[in-house]
């Protein structure tokens, strides 16, 4: 593959990307080939299919109590067992999909887009869509893991509890062990009585 043209910035700069702005920028590409790539030089083969679209809202509460909601939408690619060498789907093949979709389905464009994906190399997991790139005959969708984090850490480190130091996200506090002596201050062993 010859070197491919960032033509957004990566998704650490600009955050996760709306379902609205992942289908437009595919709308600005419809005759080039879609692809897919997972990990650095590791793309879902060129026979995938999108199996599905999911709307999900989310509803939840953090470790401070809080209720935290929002919707993702997610496209799942699968790879079929047998390989078709002269199948790769273009971006207005995949629109024609969303289209089907949002028949039933209608997909709300501030939702945040991921990608599930997985086959026997690579553990079935959603990514979001990092950088686009083209080249030439092919638009390339570069998929970035997805990531856990704690919603208190950007309130203060308040876990719910009144102060940081007594937060779930500061660091546990050193415990000292404990000796158990006698009274002539000789310790204590299994089977000895004295406990």
């Amino acid at each position: 593959m010859s070197q491919l043209n960032q033509i957004t910035e990566g998704p650490m700069t600009r955050g996760p990307l709306t379902w609205g702005d992942f289908k437009n920028t595919l709308q600005q590409n419809p005759d080039l080939h879609l692809q897919f790539q997972y990990e650095e030089g590791k793309f879902v083969d060129s026979s995938y299919h999108i199996t599905e679209i999911k709307q999900a809202p989310i509803v939840s509460v953090d470790c401070g109590g809080v209720m935290n909601s929002w919707t993702e939408v997610i496209v799942q690619l699968w790879e079929p067992s047998e390989k078709e060498v002269d199948r790769s789907m273009k971006v207005d093949k995949a629109l024609k999909i969303v289209d089907l979709v949002e028949k039933s389905l209608p997909l709300n464009p501030n939702a945040i887009v991921k990608i599930e994906f997985g086959n026997s190399r690579f553990d079935t997991r959603q990514m979001y869509p990092g950088e686009f790139a083209s080249d030439g005959e092919t638009f390339t969708v570069n998929l970035v893991p997805d990531f856990t984090q704690c919603k208190a850490l950007t309130r203060n480190q308040s876990c719910g509890t009144p102060s940081a130091e007594t937060s779930c996200c500061a660091p546990a506090p050193v415990k000292q062990e404990l000796e158990l002596v006698t009274s002539d201050g000789e310790s204590c062993k299994p089977g000895s009585g004295c406990c």
